[in-house]
């Protein structure tokens, strides 16, 4: 099914010459994509996404036309179907009970070999203290591929969201955080710290990625991710890199160009940052995201994960590493079963 909210993104996108797919047969697990119905939304970020729509069948559509080895995705908190009625803290659950649904629908096989919604992460607001494991244990009910929340932390790390959080070490859950701020990372260290047993993903290489970013703005991103590197309980995800942040865009999106940018060109402009998280984290606490619809503003997905493959060339990684990843850091993250 096709929905012309989603046409002005979709045109400009086709204006691209498709690439020919760099290792067709390499394994990936796509550890962050969202999936959603933004048509009657007015709240930003949100409101402002260009792809409206983006279901079971459309991401399915970007895996078979891309040409690259996907065999898993995870689902990532986006604020999607939540509950309309009940407890106000309980509402968020309807984006695990959502998410649960599509990754049945996948497991059919009717869309396509690839298996969506691997796993889930969806909300919770830690604030509430030792109250919100009520909340967690509905989304563990919802869904056994539930495997954690993505929410924002205070500043200040007080008490009540010290014993919200503790409640994810006792459940086994994970945390992924995502803040356009990087400055934020040497707070998520701390917290790091305070949970060693408590797995945090950070998002989207910690921040908001400008690729003409004076010297000194980069060297600030890269004191942050070295200050939560520094934790083994944390991984990075390698991507986000492509993505719109409120009024800010980058050079390659819809909105700055005629055309697509291809991988090579994207590769060249965003190198530094790629490999500056490589090297913080290492192959092994790293994991290539696409980061879709969101990134789908700015490259379609067969070039998105081209580029990818240019960077890991580029960076001269083994297949070990290759493999730790496109594949391997988010099977052991989020728990997945390979097949």
């Amino acid at each position: 099914m096709t929905y012309p909210e989603n046409d002005h993104l979709l045109n400009w996108l086709s204006q691209e010459t498709p690439e020919e797919v760099l290792e067709p047969d390499l394994p990936i697990i796509d550890p962050h994509h969202h999936l959603w119905d933004l048509r009657t939304t007015t709240i930003e970020p949100n409101a402002s996404f260009q792809q409206k729509v983006y279901f079971c069948e459309d991401i399915m559509n970007d895996i078979d036309a891309c040409g690259h080895n996907i065999v898993q995705t995870v689902f990532a908190q986006c604020g999607a179907f939540y509950r309309v009625d009940g407890p106000e803290p309980m509402r968020c659950v309807g984006e695990t009970e959502f998410a649960h649904g599509i990754a049945a629908m996948s497991q059919s096989g009717i869309y396509g070999p690839a298996r969506l919604c691997a796993g889930i992460f969806g909300t919770a607001d830690l604030r509430l203290g030792k109250e919100v494991e009520p909340v967690l244990k509905a989304h563990i009910a919802a869904s056994s591929y539930f495997r954690g929340i993505r929410s924002p932390f205070p500043s200040d790390l007080n008490d009540d969201f010290m014993a919200g959080y503790a409640k994810l070490s006792e459940l086994n859950l994970s945390y992924d955080n995502y803040s356009p701020n990087f400055e934020r990372l040497h707070t998520l260290a701390k917290l790091g710290a305070a949970f060693p047993d408590v797995t945090i993903i950070v998002n989207h290489l910690g921040g908001t990625i400008d690729p003409d970013a004076s010297g000194e703005d980069f060297n600030k991103w890269r004191a942050a991710v070295d200050a939560i590197a520094v934790c083994p309980n944390a991984v990075m995800k390698v991507g986000g890199a492509q993505q719109r942040v409120g009024a800010w865009e980058p050079p390659f999106h819809i909105n700055q160009r005629p055309a697509p940018m291809g991988s090579e060109e994207m590769c060249e402009l965003l190198y530094r940052y790629y490999i500056r998280a490589i090297e913080a984290f290492g192959p092994d606490r790293c994991m290539f995201e696409s980061n879709f619809p969101v990134d789908k503003e700015s490259v379609s997905y067969r070039t998105l994960w081209n580029l990818f493959k240019r960077i890991a060339a580029k960076a001269g990684l083994s297949e070990t590493e290759k493999t730790a990843m496109f594949s391997g850091t988010a099977a052991q993250v989020y728990r997945l079963h390979l097949k």
